[in-house]
């Protein structure tokens, strides 16, 4: 444009940081419509400390054109504000460049206000709320004064359509008065912003719920303005009240009273986690506001502007969960390809990292709660634990279940037996809170209060069951209760560690990540599953061991950082936990394994219940697997376990995979073309 160097001259001297952010946006919209790039606008809001980048080019995608949009003389005007001159600075004494005419922008564009007559305003409002055939409830004449002189409207006109009133605002533009009647200059008019069935104006009159009245007596009416625009609300009609409240009339788009009684609570709720606390009185559907372009006490109910913010009730919803949302944004991958981000570490050695989620299961009598206490200690300690080196810190163990004196009792027992002595037992604490439990859901913000300051390495939950919400069994409500664990690692930085309980029935021949009761979900959140199961003790094991004093069981895992450990038999023996180096629990199963049936069998008819066993647990259900993998499920060499699959003719072994027959089936449809 031929002004160009005019109007860079006044954007510069426009001091940016002086500016509210509302000033600061007009002058972005300005740019635009002028055909300026958004680099200008980003180049010069870098002289501002609140400045962030990227901020300028995203809104600059949402600028939108409206019927009386912000033009490059607006920053001419606020050049002016702030000193600058159109003459230049030679005394009054035009240069050739300098720019000759008259500014024709709008009166108060600045303000992005409309400027209309009236007849106008109400034309307007009308035209963007209503369709021709739409019942419009107004008051003009019909309100009464209360003692304390506050003006009060009654139900006033409800059958007269929209279609009418703007052929009546035509017929007589050069006075409201003649289409809806004269009113109180002390009381201003009231209008109903949904359309209704012309026979009332209670709720039940109401035949579409389009719009919602968002209306605060709290903010300045300066920070109302700027708060509905800034949050992007889908606005139909903004209307001054004359008095100390902007009305947003705000599109919901409901198809029935209660989805708009959802959406307007919802749109309550989140002004009001934006700063914007508003009349929530105003959430009835056939409520009344400010009708424009009347007077009351001498101010103007002028209609501010129409259809600003977003288009629609939903494109605003997707842009509040969607732009404003907590979420991370996306990465690039190939940004960390030469220098990969560095992994937690590990809080149990190769089986839990810091920060990560863990899973303790087993049935009854297994002495869970003993054994987190065990795991308490050697974090605490920097110890082992079933012979796992453990970092050392700061524990929390969440009682719920036993009362508080015995839980302090076990755990002094506990250190007795283990000769551990009081250096390093204030790592631990004990949050006792049996007979106060809530669920989880409620639990975790209470948790995470307490804890905001301190920097633990682990929290410990002792057992779930006394805080879930909602059925076991359902996977939508378990994911919701899993979630919860994720809050806590992620608000206080650090590892949860929790416990549940087996399903009924015998475990044994189940996958130590199925034996958990309820939702497969519990199986799959937590990025470590430990599971304790009971052995079957031979009638010589059961001679050894006194009856009660001690039950052998096997710690089985489902780790998704690392390997899978090697099963890891241990002896439960009141109150602590070991580990069996005798290797006597080697050949022992629990209740519910076939090989249970096998304890007389040769070495390769048990290598081959092994193997199926082994197989089926690698495989997840597919014919194949790799034959490394295997070997070590089997806690064989790869060498050992070729020879012996020569012996079977269901297995087949080709270029380090293993392929097995399913069924009756005389082959694999697919074998041939894989190998």
């Amino acid at each position: 444009m031929e002004n160009d160097s005019q109007l860079l001259d006044a954007l510069n001297a426009i001091p940016v940081a002086s500016l509210t952010r509302e000033e600061w946006i007009n002058v972005g919209m300005a740019l635009k419509q002028g055909g300026y790039p958004a680099s200008l606008w980003d180049e010069w809001s870098m002289n501002d400390e609140r400045y962030r980048s990227g901020e300028c080019e995203k809104l600059w995608d949402g600028f939108r054109g409206n019927k009386r949009p912000l033009k490059p003389g607006y920053i001419i005007k606020l050049g002016e504000r702030f000193g600058w001159s159109r003459y230049g600075s030679g005394g009054g004494v035009l240069s050739w460049n300098d720019y000759i005419g008259v500014d024709k922008e709008p009166k108060a564009v600045e303000n992005d206000h409309l400027d209309l007559a009236p007849v106008d305003e109400l034309r307007t409002y009308l035209e963007a709320l209503f369709d021709p055939e739409d019942c419009v409830g107004y008051v003009t004449n019909d309100a009464f004064q209360d003692e304390s002189g506050k003006w009060h409207p009654r139900s006033g006109v409800y059958d007269r359509t929209a279609g009418e009133l703007l052929r009546s605002l035509t017929k007589h533009p050069d006075a409201l008065a003649w289409t809806v009647g004269d009113w109180d200059p002390g009381a201003g008019a009231w209008i109903r912003f949904n359309a209704l069935d012309g026979k009332g104006v209670k709720n039940a009159n109401v035949v579409k719920f389009k719009h919602a009245l968002v209306e605060s007596d709290t903010l300045p009416l300066d920070e109302q303005e700027r708060l509905y625009r800034e949050l992007e609300l889908p606005i139909v009609a903004m209307v001054s009240s004359g008095g100390k409240s902007v009305h947003a009339i705000v599109r919901i788009d409901a198809h029935d009273a209660d989805e708009y009684r959802d959406r307007v609570n919802f749109l309550y709720e989140y002004l009001d986690k934006h700063g914007a606390t508003v009349d929530t009185q105003n959430s009835n559907p056939s409520r009344l506001s400010r009708m424009p372009g009347v007077t009351r006490n001498g101010n103007r109910q002028q209609l501010l502007a129409v259809n600003i913010g977003k288009r629609s009730w939903q494109e605003w919803k997707d842009y509040v969960d969607g732009v404003l949302d907590d979420l991370p944004s996306f990465i690039q991958l190939s940004d960390y390809y030469d220098n990969p981000p560095e992994l937690p570490p590990e809080l149990i050695e190769g089986v839990l990292r810091c920060g990560h989620k863990m899973l303790i299961s087993g049935a009854s009598k297994a002495g869970k709660s003993f054994l987190l206490a065990e795991l308490c200690i050697a974090i605490a300690t920097g110890g082992q634990w079933l012979g796992m080196q453990c970092r050392q810190g700061q524990v929390l163990y969440v009682n719920l279940e036993i009362d508080g004196n015995s839980a302090i009792c076990r755990f002094l027992d506990i250190c007795k037996v283990m000769g551990v002595g009081k250096v390093n037992l204030d790592n631990i604490r004990i949050w006792n809170i049996r007979g106060h439990a809530v669920p989880l859901d409620q639990l975790v913000p209470r948790l995470i209060r307490r804890i905001r300051d301190d920097h633990y390495a682990a929290i410990i939950i002792d057992p779930i069951y006394k805080v879930i919400t909602g059925d076991e069994n359902n996977a939508s409500e378990m994911g919701y209760f899993c979630n919860q664990f994720d809050r806590i690692c992620a608000e206080a930085n650090c590892a949860v560690i929790y416990c549940h309980h087996h399903s009924k029935g015998a475990q044994g021949a189940k996958r130590a990540m199925d034996r958990a009761s309820g939702s497969g979900v519990f199986a799959r959140d937590p990025d470590a599953q430990l599971d304790l199961i009971e052995l079957e003790l031979t009638e010589d094991l059961k001679n050894n061991v006194r009856d009660g004093e001690a039950s052998a069981w096997r710690v089985e895992s489902s780790l998704r950082e690392f390997a899978n450990i090697k099963p890891i038999n241990i002896w439960y023996e009141h109150p602590i936990h070991r580990i069996d180096t005798s290797g006597e629990l080697d050949r022992l199963y629990p209740e519910g394994d076939p090989r249970n049936n096998l304890k007389r069998a040769t070495p390769e008819e048990q290598f081959k219940y092994d193997l199926d066993l082994a197989f089926a647990e690698c495989s997840m259900g597919q014919p194949f697997v790799d034959l490394g993998a295997l070997a070590a499920a089997l806690g064989r060499n790869e060498r050992t376990v070729r020879n012996h699959l020569k012996n079977y003719s269901e297995y087949e072994v080709k270029k380090g995979v293993v392929w097995k027959k399913i069924g009756d089936f005389p082959d694999i449809p697919y074998l041939e073309e894989n190998r």
